[in-house]
């Protein structure tokens, strides 16, 4: 670490930056759906950490883009990211209780409304983005960004990922298809980020594809870290339930390769994605120390 000045400090002003974004885009709390704004809201402001919208900024920012017209679409990225782990938390999947450090959306406003509230904001994350248009309509970038976003959150993307882990649940899993669930249900999403930032700034094809390399790569490597801080860290840390990949009979990175060899796919992943952010003409030195951030947290 070290290699960006006050690395801490700048991501704590950046995260209260995107909270900012987050909360200016929230659906009032009103009218007789009262409730279920509430409980989309109950999830949207559960905190966490920012990581789709951050790397959305932060690509953005690379490639010299305008942050304001980025905003709807970072608030959209993470109400996207919060209807899947809503629906995660669900009886029917993880029957989770515990998600950031407190109840889960089902456990605080009932079933049902897990279900509702975790579909009403996938729908709101478009209405959002469709905000943009407000912002910068001449910007054609928009159009892509949206394309993106559909494109990586469905049935090709997040869902299409999630489908085929909830099926396998508890099976004895290749490595082939575990890195199928891998690079579907979490490297979408962060491919889906950059990509989205980059194309607002302008970045053209090719250097867009790097992008998606890059975060596919970053993707991979955090859901990694992930398998190896369920064995290794504490609920305490993890604001969330540890060793349940082992309750669940899951097969993981670490339930495949171990714990060091696991660990040794973070580095030379995370290693990868570095050098493909490195081949660019465009820099953020504070998006390469994110990365070496992400592949070191304990949560």
């Amino acid at each position: 670490m070290g290699r960006y000045v006050n690395f801490q400090d700048e991501l704590k002003y950046r995260i209260d930056r995107i909270e900012e974004v987050i909360r200016k885009y929230l659906p009032p709390e009103e009218g007789f759906a009262k409730n279920m704004a509430e409980a989309m809201n109950y999830s949207m402001c559960a905190g966490g950490k920012r990581l789709r919208p951050l790397l959305l900024m932060e690509t953005c920012r690379m490639f010299g883009g305008d942050l304001q017209t980025a905003e709807p679409f970072m608030a959209a990225m993470e109400m996207i990211h919060t209807h899947s782990l809503i629906h995660d938390d669900l009886p029917a999947i993880d029957n989770d209780d515990y998600r950031r450090g407190r109840l889960t959306t089902h456990k605080v406003y009932g079933e049902a409304m897990g279900v509702l509230s975790g579909v009403a904001l996938l729908n709101y994350a478009y209405e959002t983005m469709f905000r943009a248009f407000d912002l910068a309509p001449e910007n054609p970038g928009i159009v892509k960004a949206l394309r993106i976003m559909a494109h990586k959150t469905g049935l090709y993307g997040m869902l299409g990922g999630q489908s085929v882990d909830v099926e396998n649940d508890g099976k004895p899993v290749s490595q082939e298809m575990l890195d199928y669930i891998y690079c579907h249900k979490t490297s979408a999403l962060l491919e889906a980020a950059m990509m989205t930032g980059a194309v607002l700034a302008g970045a053209d094809e090719e250097q867009t594809a790097v992008i998606e390399q890059a975060a596919a790569k970053i993707g991979l490597a955090f859901q990694i870290q992930d398998d190896i801080l369920d064995v290794t860290s504490t609920s305490e840390e993890l604001g969330k339930p540890v060793h349940s990949d082992e309750k669940n009979n899951k097969t993981t990175y670490v339930t495949l390769f171990g714990l060091e060899e696991a660990s040794h796919q973070v580095e030379e992943l995370s290693g990868e994605a570095i050098r493909l952010l490195d081949s660019l003409d465009q820099k953020n030195e504070f998006l390469t120390e994110l990365i070496y951030y992400l592949i070191s947290r304990r949560k």
